[in-house]
């Protein structure tokens, strides 16, 4: 009994061209059931000879000895036509999971996609590492002085008050430049590069301020909690709200007057970080303490602010895990 040859070309299994409707099998089962059935003709016909009377049980049991060999023959060729197809089925199955485990395995090792999506990883972690260290080595530029066309970001009125009674022992935030709103909103968007000397620049004079500085911390805190699960700012790409709505969320207001500052719609973004909420305490307590600082520093940065200045902050990477957060909280409601 020969099997129709099978073709296996780079792992894929291909069904033969022409695959015969009668096998050998079915062949030899009907040649069998012949051979019987002309036997048992034969057979009857010998002993049957001068017997002319009918009986019932003799003629049905006549019956069972010449049709139940044939179907015994022919359900074994059915069985073992069943058990070729089987045989075939498996091998195909088999062929296409190892095409499929060779094809992961070269995913796994070089391919384009996953390799670029690793690269890249390994870059954004690369890139927050030189930050980092660019920190520490940028602590010895000189800042420049705040043009004074500059208005400040922060108002620091009692600063002011106190500036001619200073005595020793005063903080070194006190002697530092105040911090203009350029600067605050280049310090609120992080250095771009560890060559951007300018974003540095700004980031230093924001880390002398203490009120700007203890946000700053606040926002490096969660977006590089953040960039653990795969969420970057920079794939952000939220709903921008007017500026109007923004002041009135510093004056406090809540619902669905401010609902459009929630304007994130990343929804891969949305649920990493709302089971984050709930499955990480340190996380969680990293957000709360962010969304507070945010909340009271840019209460006092929209006094002064115009139209235009918030909207350039909106569109910085620490406004931007704001909203992705204050949405997952329900900040705006």
């Amino acid at each position: 009994m020969q099997e129709t040859p099978r073709k296996v070309e780079l792992g894929v299994y291909q069904r033969p061209d022409q695959e015969p409707k009668i096998t050998m099998t079915e062949v030899i089962a009907a040649l069998l059931s012949l051979l019987w059935l002309a036997l048992s003709a034969g057979f009857f016909m010998i002993v049957g000879k001068g017997s002319n009377d009918f009986d019932s049980i003799r003629f049905v049991m006549m019956l069972i000895a010449i049709f139940m060999p044939v179907s015994m023959i022919w359900v074994g060729a059915l069985a073992v036509r069943a058990a070729r197809t089987m045989r075939e089925e498996s091998y195909r199955l088999h062929t296409a999971i190892s095409a499929m485990r060779q094809s992961y395995l070269s995913q796994q090792a070089g391919s384009t996609p996953n390799a670029a999506l690793e690269k890249k990883l390994e870059d954004i972690a690369a890139a927050q590492r030189r930050t980092e260290s660019a920190l520490a080595m940028f602590t010895a530029v000189r800042p420049g002085q705040t043009p004074p066309e500059d208005k400040l970001a922060i108002p620091a009125p009692e600063l002011v008050e106190n500036q001619a009674s200073l005595e020793l022992g005063t903080p070194s935030e006190s002697l530092a430049p105040p911090l203009s709103v350029a600067d605050f909103i280049k310090a609120m968007n992080f250095p771009e590069t560890a060559e951007d000397k300018e974003g540095f620049r700004a980031l230093r004079r924001a880390l002398s301020d203490r009120k700007v500085s203890q946000l700053i911390h606040a926002a490096q805190d969660v977006l590089t909690l953040l960039s653990q699960d795969g969420i970057y700012m920079d794939d952000l790409h939220p709903d921008r709200a007017k500026p109007d709505v923004w002041r009135r969320f510093a004056k406090g207001e809540r619902g669905a007057t401010v609902a459009p500052l929630g304007g994130v719609k990343d929804r891969a973004s949305l649920a990493l970080a709302s089971a984050r909420m709930r499955q990480d305490a340190i996380f969680r307590d990293a957000v709360h303490h962010f969304l507070r600082k945010f909340d009271k520093t840019f209460a006092e940065f929209e006094t002064t602010a115009t139209d235009e200045e918030i909207a350039a902050l909106t569109d910085t990477r620490t406004a931007r895990g704001f909203m992705l957060l204050g949405r997952v909280t329900g900040t705006f409601e």
